[in-house]
């Protein structure tokens, strides 16, 4: 079991907390969105190519997988408001030196790369310690569909953003997307600072770890070191994420080259996003199985399998029921991973923890995100032209896209092949048996601490 508050009435607290947060924080998330939506189209239409768009990407992950270790140990020693306060603050400065760059314009794509990586770095603060918070605010029996909840956040702010994005950037250019940024920022700031989250007690498991700030930075890597299969879980996630993760950013230019609208890509988005919300709302509603296991590892196999059929989807009509249904299974997959994380892992360890394993599990994503777009423009789309590629024209077409269809296809072949290995591996799929649960403190501890407190207080 883990630990939760001690009576109905905190618990409902902690639960209003976190709806708080959540929407809160789903507001800012829907800002960024309608402002990386609008500078996405303007930088393919300036450029006609996926590289820059790949670059963008990867800086907005580089600073959150070296600073994730650090992010995890100011979450277990900081007032984790602080922290997320700190994050919100550090990415909206990060949309004011953006919007400068618009206004006066001298505008550089360098200018962008700069304040993405601005961003990721203040960004990687907000992961672990609203992860970490979530155990302190959410009983264990309602955490799956808490980390739904969470899950559900990215949809919503997908669903939303586009059409706004489009009246926007309409009306009032890139300029005007960054200041609504900006301002959901503010909310996000101000909301956080007032909530109240309850700092986790010192666990024995815990004081075993103690060290130097410095030095505190790996305990995250050895305590997934000491305990094998949530290592080898961690590491499955971080190679499904080097290939989805990889697919997924060819997405956009992948859809603009097969529809050649502008109109058609804000659909397709909109559509991925509100699967991902109805599978987001499904698991909340659900719960999943037990062992929470299954649920993960089968809905990554589905995610696999759609991701392989967006590949060769060379019609409208068709990638519009592929937009439907590819990420509906990722909600599960994330959320039930998530709870088998919080179940094993002591609260006050787990901004570390959870630090270390945002930290492998997109340690490749960089690497997938500069690799993709040279692949795409110098290899796979320049291969449609030649006399080998007749054989593959069937299953993907000839035109502009086709290539990428290739790639996109590839990569969700050997992320199947990968998933199903990992759900074959015993120690994986029986790991929620082998790893025992983490312990709070004994009812006797909580009374002789609580008595001796009133004593001071009297």
């Amino acid at each position: 079991m883990s630990e939760k508050p001690k009576n109905s009435r905190a618990s409902n607290s902690g639960l209003r907390t976190f709806y708080t947060i959540v929407l809160t924080q789903t507001l800012s998330l829907i800002g960024s969105r309608i402002s990386g939506l609008a500078i996405g189209i303007w930088l393919y239409n300036e450029t006609g190519n996926a590289t820059p768009l790949a670059l963008v990407a990867f800086f907005s992950m580089l600073p959150m997988v070296l600073a994730s270790s650090f992010a995890g140990v100011l979450a277990d020693r900081w007032d984790r408001r602080y922290v997320m306060a700190i994050s919100d603050g550090g990415q909206a400065i990060g949309t004011v030196l953006l919007m400068m760059s618009f206004l006066s314009g001298d505008f550089q794509i360098w200018h962008l790369y700069f304040v993405t990586a601005l961003q990721s770095l203040f960004g990687a603060f907000q992961g672990p310690a609203f992860t970490a918070s979530v155990t302190m605010l959410v009983p264990d029996d309602q955490r799956d569909r808490a980390n739904s909840l969470m899950q559900i956040s990215q949809p919503t702010a997908g669903v939303i953003a586009p059409a706004i994005a489009g009246f926007m950037f309409a009306w009032f250019g890139v300029v005007g997307t960054l200041v609504f940024d900006l301002l959901t920022f503010f909310v996000a700031f101000a909301v956080i600072l007032m909530v109240h989250i309850p700092r986790p007690r010192k666990s024995q498991e815990a004081s075993q770890y103690e060290r130097s700030m410095l030095a505190d930075m790996t305990t995250g890597f050895r305590y997934l070191w000491q305990r094998q299969p949530l290592l080898w879980a961690v590491l499955f996630v971080s190679l499904l994420n080097f290939l989805v993760s990889g697919a997924g950013v060819l997405f956009t230019p992948y859809i603009l080259a097969r529809t050649g609208s502008e109109q058609q890509l804000g659909i397709l988005l909109s559509l991925m996003d509100l699967g991902m919300l109805a599978g987001g709302i499904v698991m909340s509603a659900w719960g999943g199985t037990r062992p929470r296991i299954h649920t993960a590892m089968i809905s990554a196999i589905f995610l696999c399998i759609f991701l392989m059929l967006a590949g060769l989807a060379q019609s409208f009509p068709a990638l519009i029921i592929i937009s439907t249904i590819i990420l509906f299974p990722n909600m599960f997959t994330n959320a039930a991973f998530m709870s088998i994380m919080q179940t094993k892992i002591a609260p006050d360890m787990q901004g570390r923890v959870f630090a270390s394993l945002q930290q492998v599990s997109t340690l490749l994503i960089p690497i997938a995100y500069l690799i993709v777009g040279p692949l795409a423009d110098h290899v796979f789309e320049p291969a449609v032209q030649t006399e080998a590629w007749a054989a593959l024209a069937p299953f993907f077409g000839s035109e502009a896209g086709a290539g990428m269809g290739l790639q996109i296809f590839i990569y969700g072949g050997l992320a199947l092949i990968a998933s199903i290995i990992m759900y074959a591996t015993p120690s994986v799929r029986n790991m929620e048996a082998t790893l025992p649960d983490y312990m709070p403190e004994t009812d006797e501890d909580e009374t002789s601490i609580e008595l001796e407190v009133g004593a001071i207080s009297a």
